[in-house]
């Protein structure tokens, strides 16, 4: 009887790897096969969306429907990840004006960012749990879920450059919390947006004297937040010790 049971363990145990390393080659293909693909093979799709001229004949086409292909373009390009989510922000400053391309553009990006993160939630963690076991898996849990790793999740989402697309599929696979993960990504998002759709708005009316300015305030800001990082880490513990409650 007990040689029955573990041959049913044995066999149960291979099938979990089997979906594991399935689940695993699914989202490798989501995150890394698609984008290679499009890029390869549908490139100058991509190129069409470079130019901020061309996204605003785009979108202009549809009129009102033209924020909801927007909103799922926003979507599309955290979760896909090649298409240029900045050329997009400028058009939607231009098109919609700020506040209403605001408002659509963290609808998006938070949509995106939660379809991202539940997928590799979904396809990635097992196997992790498989590949370090449950004792490893147990420690780095405590330490993903610590205030600092918050802290570092905003400042990777606020610092202009890094694949933030990546970082939300990293941060499912892991065992981070969703709620303080979704706000401060969120939160660490904005900036970048207010600028680009300010950028956007301001070339409606031929400011680029304007555009110089976002830009280097967001030069300096960035310098700023190096500086002050030490501060600005014990606002965001007590911050996230009011988003967990």
């Amino acid at each position: 009887m007990g040689v029955e049971n573990l041959k049913k363990a044995e066999k149960e145990n291979k099938r979990k790897v089997i979906l594991s390393v399935f689940k695993i080659l699914l989202l490798v293909v989501i995150v890394a096969g698609i984008p290679l693909y499009v890029w390869f093979f549908h490139g100058d799709l991509i190129k069409s969306f470079e130019n901020i001229d061309d996204v605003v004949a785009f979108l202009g086409r549809y009129h009102t429907q033209s924020i909801f292909i927007y909103i799922g373009l926003q979507i599309l390009q955290i979760v896909i990840s090649v298409i240029p989510g900045q050329v997009f922000q400028m058009a939607a400053g231009y098109i919609y004006g700020f506040w209403p391309a605001l408002l659509f553009a963290m609808i998006g990006a938070v949509a995106g960012t939660t379809v991202s993160f539940t997928l590799a939630r979904a396809l990635g963690r097992d196997f992790l749990h498989l590949f370090f076991g449950e004792e490893k898996m147990s420690y780095y849990i405590e330490r993903l879920n610590s205030k600092k790793v918050y802290t570092i999740v905003f400042f990777l989402y606020l610092i202009p450059g890094i694949p933030k697309d990546v970082v939300s599929y990293a941060a499912g696979a892991s065992d981070i919390k969703f709620k303080p993960f979704i706000i401060l990504s969120a939160l660490g998002r904005l900036p970048g947006m207010v600028g680009c759709l300010l950028m956007g708005t301001m070339f409606v009316d031929e400011n680029y004297t304007g555009v110089i300015i976002i830009g280097a305030v967001s030069v300096a800001a960035f310098i700023l937040c190096i500086i002050f990082r030490k501060k600005i880490q014990v606002f965001m513990d007590k911050f996230y010790d009011k988003i967990t409650k």
